[in-house]
């Protein structure tokens, strides 16, 4: 006859294992994290309560609470009201903080003021990974993804929304006021008056409204970006990938290893765009691999002439696509990239076998540009397909070569998109699952940063697990 599997029964005496080592594998990536944080020098990281004081009340060791951090946001628990409940029901936890179940409100503070320290753990890990073999390749992929902040997005003003709403209650107290003459036209009753009553109400609650939105504009016109969040002040609105959407939130910028897509270094920035990111974010990595040169991919919203010169200073090789912003090939016209440059006698040559000599030079936002030109347009049989225009003038950057040079790796080797976007698309899409819908659950940017170098430390230690395995990085730490 056949049986269901039967559970014990509830009432049922049980011999537990003596000891609570004994609940806890070998290979149980907790001992990873309980050995990690045990080879720190948290005073030297800047934590608060590693050294106790002589009077009061006996505070939790940082270690302790560090611990059950990683261990949260290692396990998808990043609230501390959660991490509270884990450490008095979860083993795994009891074993990691050797049963101590502090309250979330601890917890809380802990993260709220070791945030620098928390930051700096991370980049200990990397250090660790370096130390390890594990970044020996000096080439990384940079790229930006937007993070949803604690901050609605109706509690977020720009120019353009605060005309909007502006608007919009205009039109509603109009609409409204119209409604009112037509009750006063008609004969009066009892449901007349209600609604009228109601009517009075809306209206007066739209012109409230509309004097917290006036007191709201001179606050966001005197802000450097005219832009204001009333629930984290550093969130700013963000254009995303998706055709008319944005999300209230901050720019993560991330440097991610090519080859064991380790993220290397990453900045929580409130800016939206990526165009002025790169030299920063190539700087930073090539810092953190302690590499002289260092060869990096990234999108097109990446392409700045300025960034890219940069990252030719500090010795960094940039691979990008260059945005086709021009109209001129959609119009069916030859574009700049018709136009052959020779070096040597400082020359453009046009479709038409014409030289475009130099002219002058002109300063045009930080940038000298060299202007060039022939007078042999008007007599050409193919202008029509060249410019609308008396003359085809082509501008060229001093630094035109750096640009070149970067169009030349990428014709070289096209596949280095691909391998950017299986690079760094991967820990974005990884870390944000782990977040959850809410994202991010602190406020403000440094509060934010610090949330974030957990998120990361937590990626970071899973791939670390994924290629060596538990016990051979516990040996690599304590060795």
């Amino acid at each position: 006859m056949k049986r269901f599997v039967e559970g014990a029964d509830r009432g049922q005496g049980a011999l537990f294992p003596e000891c609570l080592d004994d609940w806890i594998g070998e290979d149980n990536p907790i001992r990873v994290i309980d050995v990690f944080v045990d080879e720190l020098n948290l005073h030297t990281l800047g934590f608060g309560g590693v050294d106790p004081k002589a009077t009061g009340r006996p505070s939790y060791h940082s270690s302790c609470l560090l611990k059950l951090y990683i261990y949260g946001y290692l396990n998808r628990v990043q609230s501390s009201r959660r991490l509270e409940r884990e450490a008095g029901r979860n083993v795994e936890v009891m074993w990691l903080t050797r049963r101590l179940a502090p309250d979330h409100k601890t917890i809380a503070d802990f993260r709220k003021n070791n945030g620098l320290a928390i930051r700096q753990v991370c980049v200990r890990f990397v250090a660790l990974c370096r130390t390890m073999g594990l970044l020996t390749q000096a080439s990384v992929a940079i790229d930006g993804s937007k993070f949803k902040a604690v901050n609605n997005r109706d509690e977020n003003f720009t120019r353009a929304k605060m005309e909007r709403r502006m608007a919009q209650i205009e039109e509603s107290v109009a609409r409204y006021l119209q409604q009112l003459d037509s009750a006063d036209r008609q004969e009066p009753s009892e449901a007349l008056k209600i609604k009228a009553g109601r009517l009075k109400e809306k209206i007066a609650k739209l012109k409230g409204e509309m004097q917290r939105l006036e007191a709201l504009e001179t606050q966001m016109l005197d802000a450097p970006d005219q832009q204001i969040s009333l629930t984290d002040p550093d969130a700013r609105s963000m254009a995303t990938s998706g055709r008319g959407s944005g999300v209230v939130g901050y720019n993560v910028q991330t440097a991610v290893d090519t080859t064991h897509h380790l993220i290397v270094t990453h900045e929580v920035t409130n800016v939206g765009a990526d165009r002025s990111q790169l030299a920063n974010m190539a700087k930073q990595a090539k810092a953190t691999l302690e590499t002289e040169s260092l060869d990096v991919v990234a999108d097109r919203g990446y392409f700045n002439s300025a960034e890219i010169l940069a990252c030719a200073q500090a010795g960094v090789t940039v691979t990008l696509p260059k945005p086709m912003t021009s109209g001129a090939k959609s119009e069916g016209r030859f574009g700049k990239q018709d136009f052959r440059y020779d070096a040597e006698q400082d020359v453009y040559i046009c479709p038409a076998g014409e030289r475009l000599i130099y002219r002058f030079t002109r300063e045009e936002n930080g940038l000298n540009l060299r202007r060039y030109w022939t007078s042999a347009c008007g007599a050409c049989a193919i202008k029509p397909q060249c410019t609308p225009s008396v003359q085809r003038r082509v501008t060229r950057w001093e630094h035109e070569h750096l640009l070149e040079a970067v169009q030349r790796r990428l014709d070289a080797d096209p596949g280095k998109m691909r391998v950017r976007r299986e690079t760094v698309e991967h820990p974005f899409g990884t870390i944000k699952a782990r977040m959850g819908a809410t994202h991010f659950l602190m406020k403000t940017k440094p509060r934010v940063a610090t949330e974030m170098a957990l998120h990361v430390l937590a990626y970071n230690l899973t791939r670390v697990l994924n290629i060596m395995g538990v016990r051979p990085l516990m040996a690599a730490i304590q060795g």
